[in-house]
């Protein structure tokens, strides 16, 4: 038999943390431990409302599987006892956890996967005036590659200032669903000379099918309006690239699915997360592996980390220890 633990957790960031949705001064995480053996894996979420998730709907849906999961459920049963989202991530990746501890080997060598290499990482300037985040970028001139938060009507402004501040750093574009159609043509063909290379998510999730007919003079990279390979249908001749998160996907057993389908479509591939701890972040960082863009930094935005947590040089991010997962 196995033992669930299922716990929430409070992790204060930084510095406030500011969306085109809104601002946050702390992560809140949902942590699930399963133990046998002598040994216990561990996974960690992040509830998102955006998604109609609450840490308390995400650990009630995890205690509804408490009988199953005790009792043996693996993670081909858990992909149909849970739809993609926080719950199903926290169990899926305990799971791979557990399993690798059992075994002896790493959740690499369980799934077939090379063993992972260090990534560069992007560091994401939260959403402020053009002023803060020239600044803010002027303190992280020497990271190769920074994300912007933007949603604004001054966005030009911002990313200008951005690049002023770290004229070497490649340039991500992050919307979370905060432009119209308006700033879509008023700027993508502003922004090559700025250092950007990708724009995340300019509309809507339910109001992105204009996509298809505008210019993509910056490649377009789906976060919303992609979960899992349900989603990548719609997606056809809308956008350029996926952003795969594992609160997302469910998991890490439907990221590694999606990856695959998205590369056979033609589809680049980023590897983002939610802000959350150095274990939300390690699983991912087998993904990344395939990915064009990596955005794990969510241990670097908070005022503390788990320990053992990842280790980081910069922007370069190393696998993680046993010690913490996989």
């Amino acid at each position: 038999m196995r033992r669930l633990d299922v716990a929430a957790e409070r992790w204060p960031l930084a510095r406030p943390f500011t969306i085109s949705r809104g601002s946050k001064t702390e992560t809140v995480v949902v942590t699930v431990t399963l133990a046998a053996g002598g040994v216990a894996g561990r996974g960690e979420a992040v509830p998102y409302a955006r998604y109609g998730e609450s840490v308390e709907r995400v650990i009630a849906a995890i205690e509804g599987l408490r009988p199953r999961l005790e009792a043996g459920l693996d993670r081909p049963e858990l992909q149909a006892a849970l739809p993609p989202g926080a719950a199903r991530n926290a169990v899926d990746c305990a799971l791979w956890d557990l399993a690798a501890k059992q075994a002896g080997r790493s959740v690499a060598a369980l799934a077939g996967l090379p063993g992972p290499k260090p990534v560069t990482t992007a560091y994401t300037l939260s959403l402020e005036s053009a002023a803060a985040m020239g600044a803010a970028a002027r303190a992280q001139a020497g990271r190769p590659v920074l994300k912007l938060k933007v949603g604004g009507g001054d966005d030009l402004d911002r990313i200008r200032a951005v690049h002023e501040g770290a004229p070497q750093a490649r340039l991500i574009l992050d919307a979370n669903e905060g432009w119209n159609e308006a700033d879509y043509r008023r700027l993508t063909p502003l922004l090559a000379p700025l250092g950007v290379e990708l724009i995340e998510q300019p509309f809507p999730a339910d109001r992105d099918a204009v996509l298809a007919d505008l210019p993509h003079p910056i490649p377009v990279c789906a976060d919303e309006s992609c979960h899992d390979r349900a989603s990548l249908a719609r997606l056809r001749g809308r956008y350029d690239a996926i952003n795969v998160k594992l609160d997302k996907t469910g998991g890490l057993t439907e990221g590694l699915a999606l990856v695959a389908a998205a590369r056979s479509e033609g589809l680049e591939i980023m590897v983002g997360s939610m802000v959350a701890t150095s274990l939300a972040m390690a699983p991912a960082i087998l993904l990344a592996q395939q990915a064009s863009w990596v955005d794990l930094d969510g241990p670097l935005l908070l005022a503390r980390d788990r320990v053992p947590g990842l280790s980081y040089a910069g922007s370069v991010v190393r696998p993680a220890p046993a010690e913490l997962w996989g």
